[in-house]
């Protein structure tokens, strides 16, 4: 063990390095701001020209969540090309302070609301993501070389900062936005954005030489142990990577194939909004953005089965499982994600928000206990890491003080705001806690069932969470039968919304973190970057099906209804669950005993 990470080990909060904590707190600002934009933008754009918080109502929902799918798609795509930046150039840490600055540039240009601001945010939110994304991980992979055993409470930990930076910055970007203005939201982001960097980076000290340096060798960073073959098994997976290297057409093909989608992906948006297309061609009868998708699509296909059959039946079995998953990966994320579309725009137009009497009171008591409770608890731990390092790392726990003193001051305002009034309008965008809610409280059960005997099979954990996710949007169908064919408007009671959000998350617990696991147990060293990179452009596949899929909304309601459009995914995931399901001993097969 090397002395800077013995030195980290010395001052601890909560049985972990205290640099654990700065981490921590770096991801919660990150994902305050990126939760609190993403709660926005398909509100901001589809909202009203005119009344006491206008938008861009201009932008028909198609186009607002093509534009929507894009973004999101990209975020899943440049973190592979970020992660080798950071090991062959510039380090881990260097990569996350680069990553901070550029996406607080993102949030400051998105909050002057103009179109042309917008497009230069989000083309600075999806480079900046690219890079904070693999590298924040991988600082505390290094931190904790030679202390395996307590590396996945450390994720946890770290985990859970993630999902308290999405509550804090979908609920106070949120409300700032729907009571203050759209540029409050956006700006309340930034703010925290560059907060987060300057205390990270104020906290340099802390790390020594950890996650500063380039490493030799290019590693993506998973939250398990990869590769957890026996010796033998691993020396002979090593002389196999020898006999498949990367071709000259294996190279020539990723770089085809990663130009010719990313094309796809800006032109979609601009074929909608700007009517410009850059594929105004036909071959045959197919328009030229379907030629160029399909054409990608088939020559990565290539890329693949023959990357795959080079390997001994063993590790291609291996392999095919990890593709399987994959797939249906693509399928879980598509519905998934309309909680970031449609059911924004389901929240905002089709639900009943304004309480009057008991039942207001009981909503901003239940809402204060939410927001006041878990920020106390935060807070105590930021009261653990300003004891334990102030004398070493003093500006930065200045800063991070300065975060929370903010905090709390919106906290105070808004439930002040709140109990001033008789009535109460739940927000459009504060459903969008529900799930980070969901996750911190029932995650600790999901973890006990993993570790007991009742433990599922992979494919049957897929199933489950495909089978819940179908389960939330039967809900959502069943609430809204009564809208009639085209409605604009409705008043559906918000249990609906919230019983939806319950069954997500249930399903996003069953199958989310099985992926990734599963990747790191059964792909060879080799190949983990390559798998990885797959895994992600699966991802990224299912967020941009998600936006495609949510812009019919306005098409099926208006030819069907809108428990038609929540049909759709509900039939879609549960049928994918079902054969995933029926899958389950083909692919414990192919896994050759890895659980």
């Amino acid at each position: 063990m090397n002395t800077d990470i013995e030195n980290l080990f010395k001052d601890k909060v909560l049985g972990h390095p205290a640099g654990l904590f700065v981490l921590f707190f770096t991801e919660m600002w990150e994902r305050f701001s990126f939760y609190g934009m993403r709660i926005l933008l398909v509100i901001f754009l589809t909202a009203p020209l005119f009344g006491d918080n206008p938008g861009w109502a201009n932008w028909p929902r198609e186009h607002a969540l093509a534009l929507f799918g894009t973004y999101a798609s990209l975020l899943y795509l440049t973190p592979i090309l970020g992660g080798y930046i950071a090991d062959k150039f510039t380090g881990y840490r260097w990569a996350v302070v680069i990553g901070c600055f550029i996406m607080t540039l993102g949030h400051a240009s998105m909050a002057f609301e103009t179109e042309f601001t917008l497009y230069l945010g989000l083309a600075f939110l999806v480079i900046g993501t690219g890079f904070f994304k693999p590298n924040i991980t991988s600082i505390i992979s290094e931190m904790y070389k030679g202390n395996d055993a307590k590396k996945d409470g450390a994720y946890t930990i770290f985990y859970m900062g993630v999902n308290a930076g999405a509550f804090f910055g979908i609920m106070l970007c949120g409300y700032l936005a729907e009571n203050k203005g759209w540029a409050w939201g956006f700006g309340l982001a930034g703010i925290f954005m560059f907060l987060g960097m300057v205390q990270f980076w104020l906290a340099k000290n802390l790390f020594g030489t950890i996650g500063a340096k380039p490493t030799k060798k290019y590693e993506v960073e998973l939250p398990q142990n990869i590769n957890e073959e026996s010796p033998a098994e691993q020396k002979g997976i090593e002389e196999e990577d020898k006999l498949n290297p990367f071709t000259s057409i294996d190279k020539i093909l990723i770089v085809l194939t990663s130009v010719m989608g990313f094309t796809w992906l800006i032109n979609d948006p601009m074929s909608k909004i700007g009517d410009i297309n850059l594929f105004d061609f036909k071959v045959g009868n197919l328009e030229g953005a379907t030629f160029v998708i399909i054409a990608a699509v088939f020559l990565f296909l290539y890329l693949i089965i023959s990357r795959i059959i080079r390997y001994s039946t063993f590790t291609r079995d291996r392999m095919i499982a990890v593709a399987i998953f994959a797939f249906f990966t693509i399928f879980f994320w598509a519905a998934f994600e309309q909680a970031a579309g449609s059911l924004n725009i389901f929240a905002r137009d089709y639900t009943a928000r304004d309480l009057t009497g008991s039942s207001a009171l009981l909503f901003k008591t239940i809402d204060a206990i939410l927001t006041v409770v878990p920020l106390a608890i935060i807070s105590y731990v930021l009261y653990l890491l300003f004891r334990k390092t102030f004398s070493k790392i003093a500006l930065s726990n200045i800063v991070l003080s300065l975060s929370f003193i903010i905090i709390w001051g919106i906290v105070i305002w808004k439930l002040n705001n709140e109990f001033s009034k008789d009535a109460a309008e739940v927000g459009a965008t504060w459903f969008g806690i529900l799930n980070s809610f969901f996750i911190i409280a029932l995650a600790p059960l999901f973890s006990k069932w993993w570790e007991s005997k009742y433990n599922p099979s992979a494919a049957m954990k897929y199933g489950l969470g495909l089978l819940l996710l179908g389960i939330g949007f039967a809900l959502l169908a069943y609430g809204s039968s009564n809208i009639p064919q085209g409605a604009k408007t409705a008043s559906v009671s918000m249990i609906w919304l919230i019983l939806a959000y319950l069954f997500h998350t249930l399903g996003e617990l069953c199958l989310s973190p099985v992926g990734l696991s599963y990747l790191s147990k059964l792909v060879p060293g080799r190949m983990i970057a390559f798998m990885f990179g797959i895994w992600y452009l699966a991802i990224a596949i299912g967020q941009k099906a998600a936006g495609s899929l949510g812009g019919m909304i306005d098409e099926v309601t208006a030819n069907y209804n809108l428990a038609t459009f929540f049909l759709i995914f509900t039939f879609v995931p549960i049928a994918a669950g079902v054969l995933v399901m029926l899958l389950n001993p083909v692919l414990k097969k192919l896994m050759h005993g890895v659980r």
